[in-house]
């Protein structure tokens, strides 16, 4: 499949049925696990699925629902009122489990499932429980709420979020992580993984803007489908990361929000930088003071 700008970034579809905002599937995407979709629901609606051969995980972005699944049940579950506010609260479900969520309040969340063939069990993964981390340097300085790290409960995925502040950079230096690569020891050094960008910015009419590009050892610019792609994200976009670098900037004044879905190879991050950019890490000085972006 041969990436553009125009197919690296997906827009929203507006809310249709069953409060559908924005939706991923591998048919569009051009690749094998990740589902990702973004619904809204008002206050007292449902919506139910089964996960079949997928492992699946639901991220509260705003307001509080209650999920009901044939593995157990969870009540309150969100009660941030945008992003911006605090931690998500989020529910993982393993293969073969059916469940309905029904909205406490107007709610939006993210639910996305990829597949899977071993079972785990349910669980909730709190705000209380996620873990906040300020990475980088200088203007490469960044929050990382991580809810599914490597070494979580679970087979393939993996989810965080991440906060990019005013003029900061993000994804930078650039990494990939499209080559699955084990060291004589067994450990994976670089995971093959596709992975979801899904946008929140803090005021209505901002926008980030992301680079997703590869060289020549990403498997698709060997095939001869190089992959050069430079896009403006706004409000619920969704950046598609196949393969290749992927670095983000944030523009002065707006703090740029993303959800990272990752399903490959291995549940694990392992990545390598671009090497013409890794020297920048070291030359970090100080960290950014508006980072975190709110009380942890």
């Amino acid at each position: 499949m041969q990436y553009t700008p125009e197919n690296i970034l997906v827009k929203p579809n507006g809310a249709g049925v069953d409060g559908l905002v924005t939706e991923v599937t591998p048919a569009l995407a051009g690749w094998e696990y990740i589902n990702f979709q973004v619904r809204q629901l008002d206050a007292g609606a449902t919506w139910s699925f089964e996960t079949g051969g997928h492992e699946l995980a639901i991220v509260v972005l705003s307001g509080t629902v209650d999920v009901a699944a044939s593995t157990g049940n969870w009540t309150g579950i969100g009660q941030r009122a945008n992003v911006f506010e605090g931690p998500a609260d989020s529910i993982y479900l393993s293969i073969n489990t059916s469940f309905t969520v029904t909205a406490q309040a107007n709610t939006e969340f993210a639910v996305a499932w990829v597949k899977a063939e071993e079972t785990f069990a349910p669980q909730r993964v709190s705000p209380a429980n996620v873990g906040v981390e300020v990475r980088g340097g200088d203007n490469v300085t960044r929050q990382i709420n991580d809810i599914l790290p490597p070494g979580s409960a679970c087979q393939r995925l993996v989810l965080c979020e991440v906060y990019t502040p005013s003029g900061g950079w993000s994804s930078y230096p650039p990494h990939k992580h499209d080559v699955h690569r084990e060291d004589a020891q067994g450990n994976v050094v670089e995971a093959d993984l596709e992975e979801v960008y899904y946008y929140k910015i803090n005021r209505p009419e901002g926008y980030a803007y992301q680079r997703v590009y590869t060289d020549e050892h990403s498997p698709l610019h060997q095939a001869g489908y190089p992959i050069d792609a430079l896009v403006m994200a706004r409000n619920n976009d969704v950046v598609l990361v196949p393969e290749g670098y992927h670095p983000v900037v944030s523009p002065p004044g707006y703090i740029t929000y993303y959800l990272n879905v990752l399903a490959g190879s291995a549940q694990s991050l392992a990545n390598v930088d671009d090497p013409q950019y890794t020297w920048v890490k070291d030359t970090y000085k100080t960290r950014n003071s508006e980072v975190p972006v709110y009380p942890v």
